[in-house]
Formats: structure tokens, sequence, C-alpha cells
């Protein structure tokens, strides 16, 4: 019955830009931990940025700083991920991931395809 429901992937060229979207679908989290991960093919699964809550912390991986920025508006039950100067490492499958407060309950979604290639 929870879900969480990704769009906006898509195929781009390099320099290009792409926002991402995930919305919850049976709950309302704005208590959660959101967060964004992604794995590239032959690759680990790796955390791209995370959000608290109230929306005033945010954490990014050490390669997506200064091009990606997180965010999440409660009211609309979605988070987002705006994707600028992209790159042809950042081609992979983006998922995004909700955690509860009380750390015993997780939700992942099924994952968006991005890729970046001239």
């Amino acid at each position: 019955q929870k879900q969480l429901v990704e769009s906006g992937g898509g195929s781009v060229q390099p320099g290009g830009s792409l926002r991402l979207s995930c919305v919850a679908v049976g709950f309302t989290y704005n208590m959660y931990t959101l967060s964004w991960y992604r794995q590239g093919s032959g690759e680990e699964r790796e955390l791209v940025a995370a959000i608290n809550g109230a929306g005033n912390v945010k954490q990014y991986g050490d390669s997506v700083k200064g091009r990606f920025t997180i965010s999440r508006d409660n009211a609309k039950n979605t988070m987002y991920l705006q994707m600028n100067n992209l790159k042809p490492e950042d081609a992979a499958m983006y998922y995004c991931k909700a955690q509860s407060p009380w750390g015993s309950e997780q939700y992942w979604g099924q994952g968006t395809q991005v890729t970046v290639s001239s």
C-alpha cells in the first residue's frame, strides 16, 4: 500500500539538466528523512543527496556538490532532485528512499533511469 514513485528520468547530453521527482503514495512522509541514491551499471549503490524532515539540513555526495540540489515540498508529499551540468559519470538508475524517524520503517522507489551521452 505504501510506495514511492519516481519520475523525471531521461536521456540528456553532457551539460544538460534534469529534475527528478519522488512522491509518496499511501502515507505522509513529512517526518521522514528522504534521500536519493544511484546505481550505475556494475557499480555499488551510492548516496547522492539527503534531506531531513524539516528540509533545512541537506547533504550531498562529493561528486555532485555544486551541481545537484535536493528539496522537498511536504504539502505535496514530494521531494525533488535538480541535476545541472550532468556528466557521463552521472548516468545511473536513481532511487528515492524514505526513512522513518523511528528507524525501523523504510521505503524505496522503483527507480528512474538517467542517461548522459553525446
